[in-house]
C-alpha cells in the first residue's frame, strides 16, 4: 500500500467545512481553498455544511453552489459541529477527505503538507498546536486537565492540541461513518479507530472575523460527553471514594466506642452528626450525578434520533450524494452514522 502511494498521482479530495454564522470569513476562505486544492488533487469537491445558520451565510452558500466542485447542506437547524461534520464525512466521494474550520484559523495551505504526507503513507495527517501560548493560563490549564482526564483509561490516546483540521484516507472516513454512537466527540473517535497517523506542526491564525461560537458552557459541556464517551473511571471513582469513606466511618465509630469504654470520654452530639450527614449527603448527591451523566447518554442512545436531518442539498462534487437525499434538495435527509 505505502509503495502504490508513492507513486500513485494526486488523489481525488473532499473538503469538509461546517459553516455557522461565518459569511464574513467564507468570502475570504473559499477563494484561497480553490487555488489550494487545485494543485492538491486531480479532482476535488468542497462541502459546506450549513449548521443552521442565522447571518449570511446560507445566501453566500447558495451562490457558490452554482459553481463546479462545491456541494452545500443545509443543515434544518443547529445541530452542532460534530453532527456538520459528521453530515459533511456522509456526503464525501473523494479518495482523502480533509476537514477544516470556516473561520480561517486553519490555513488552507497546510492542506498541501498533508497530501504530502498522505502520499508518503500515512492514513491521516492531522494538525497540531505547537504550543498555546496564545490562550489565557486558565484555558491553558483546563486543555491539560482535560486531556489527562481522558487518557486516563490507557487503551488509546487522543492527542492534545490536535484538533478537527486533518486530512484521512477514505478507510479512515467508512470507518468513522460505520460507528453507530450518536454521541459523537470526533476527536476521540479519530483516535479511537486507530490507523497510522502522523502530526504536522501549526499555529492557528488569527479568526478573521467574529467570535469563537464556543463559550466556557459549551466547552465544559463537549468536555462531559468526552469523558463519558471514553472513559469510565468517573464510575470507578465513585465506587473508590465509597469504600473510603465506609473505611473511615468504620474507623472512626470504632475509635469513639474505644474512647468511650476506656477513658469515658462524652461522644459529641449533634455537632458531629450534622456534619457527617452534610459530608455524606453531598458524596451521595456527587455520586448520583455522575451515574445520571452515563443514564442521559444511554438514553440518548437508545432513542436512536438521527444526528441531523438535511433540509436541502445543493450543487455538484464528485458524483456522490448524501444517501436517500434527491440532487435538487426536494427531500428531507435524516442522517444516520
Amino acid at each position: 500500500m505505502t509503495q502504490a502511494r508513492l507513486t500513485r498521482s494526486r488523489p481525488t479530495l473532499s473538503c469538509i467545512v461546517p459553516c455557522y454564522n461565518e459569511a464574513a470569513s467564507l468570502a475570504l476562505l473559499l477563494p484561497r481553498l480553490c487555488e489550494v486544492l487545485a494543485q492538491c488533487a486531480s479532482q476535488w469537491e468542497i462541502i459546506l455544511v450549513d449548521d443552521g445558520s442565522t447571518d449570511g451565510t446560507a445566501l453566500l452558500l447558495q451562490g457558490w453552489a452554482r459553481s463546479s466542485g462545491f456541494v452545500v447542506l443545509h443543515l434544518s437547524r443547529n445541530f452542532g459541529k460534530e453532527a456538520a461534520l459528521s453530515a459533511g464525512l456522509q456526503a464525501a466521494a473523494g479518495e482523502v477527505v480533509v476537514m477544516m474550520d470556516a473561520d480561517l484559523q486553519h490555513s488552507p495551505e497546510l492542506i498541501a503538507e498533508f497530501v504530502a504526507r498522505w502520499q508518503a503513507g500515512a492514513d491521516v495527517a492531522y494538525a497540531v498546536r505547537e504550543h498555546r501560548g496564545d490562550e489565557s493560563a486558565f484555558k491553558r490549564l483546563g486543555s491539560r486537565w482535560f486531556y489527562a482526564l481522558v487518557n486516563a483509561a490507557d487503551r488509546f490516546e487522543v492527542p492534545a492540541g490536535a484538533g478537527d483540521f486533518r486530512l484521512m484516507d477514505r478507510k479512515v472516513v467508512d470507518a468513522l461513518l460505520a460507528l453507530p454512537e450518536r454521541n459523537r466527540f470526533m476527536k476521540g473517535l479519530y483516535a479511537w479507530v486507530g490507523f497510522k497517523s502522523v502530526a504536522v506542526p501549526y499555529m492557528p491564525q488569527p479568526r478573521a472575523h467574529g467570535q469563537s461560537h464556543f463559550n466556557l458552557f459549551r466547552l465544559v459541556s463537549l468536555s462531559l460527553d468526552a469523558l463519558t464517551a471514553f472513559t469510565t473511571w468517573p464510575l470507578r471513582a465513585v465506587s473508590v471514594a465509597g469504600f473510603v469513606f465506609a473505611t473511615l466511618a468504620l474507623a472512626y465509630g470504632a475509635w469513639l466506642a474505644l474512647s468511650y469504654l476506656v477513658w469515658g470520654n462524652d461522644v459529641s452530639g449533634w455537632t458531629t452528626i450534622v456534619v457527617s450527614l452534610m459530608l455524606f449527603v453531598g458524596i451521595q448527591l456527587i455520586s448520583v450525578g455522575i451515574l445520571g451523566e452515563y443514564i442521559g447518554r444511554i438514553f440518548e442512545e437508545v432513542k436512536r434520533r438521527p444526528l441531523y436531518i438535511v433540509e436541502q442539498q445543493l450543487g455538484q462534487g464528485l458524483n456522490r450524494q448524501v444517501k436517500g437525499l434527491a440532487s435538487d434538495g426536494a427531500s428531507v435527509k435524516a442522517g444516520q452514522p
